[in-house]
């Protein structure tokens, strides 16, 4: 009984991240409301207060599933090429249709999205950037973690251009040598 009480709230769970990047792509992170979140999610406004109380914190556990979800991903492409994990990051990254949303209309929120901080997702990504570089077999001091992530944080404001060709570079850069 428990396990389908588990499962019921893990698919809640991810129908309203779904409905968050939706809400987020269709208003605005700023414009978006609660019941837009609840009603791409198909869930009962109330329901959704059950597991958050405000949109900023439906927005942060989207935003962590996201990186987790990525970096996954990713860590499975880096053990064949960092400079491949790297490309698919950018480009999933700079075509995420919450991003772009937010890119084209929120430039205070973009800029914060793009600042890095001590706040936890900040960490996550830190981590999750780390673990894809040690899938690689690359060294992973803190210059070249922040290389890595900052550049992959500038396809949140733009989209990849030739993200393969940088990718290696960045890769190379960061001692995986050449793909």
């Amino acid at each position: 009984m428990h396990s389908r009480a588990g499962n019921a709230m893990a698919r809640t769970r991810s129908a309203v991240l779904d409905g968050a990047s939706r809400a987020v792509e269709k208003h605005g992170a700023r414009k978006a409301t609660m019941a837009d979140i609840a009603a791409l999610a198909g869930i009962a406004k109330g329901t959704l207060y059950n597991h958050f109380r405000a949109k900023e914190a439906v927005y942060a556990a989207a935003l962590d599933a996201g990186i987790r979800s990525l970096t996954a991903e990713c860590t499975a492409a880096a053990n064949e090429d960092l400079a491949e994990a790297l490309a698919l990051a950018a480009e999933r990254i700079g075509s995420h249709p919450a991003l772009r949303r937010v890119a084209a209309d929120e430039p205070a929120t973009l800029a914060t999205l793009m600042t890095p901080t001590d706040m936890p997702l900040w960490g996550l990504a830190r981590s999750s950037v780390r673990d894809v570089m040690v899938a690689a077999g690359v060294a992973t001091s803190s210059t070249s973690i922040d290389t890595v992530l900052r550049w992959l944080v500038s396809f949140i404001a733009a989209p990849a251009v030739d993200a393969a060709a940088q990718a290696g570079l960045v890769a190379t850069a960061v001692g995986a040598g050449p793909a």
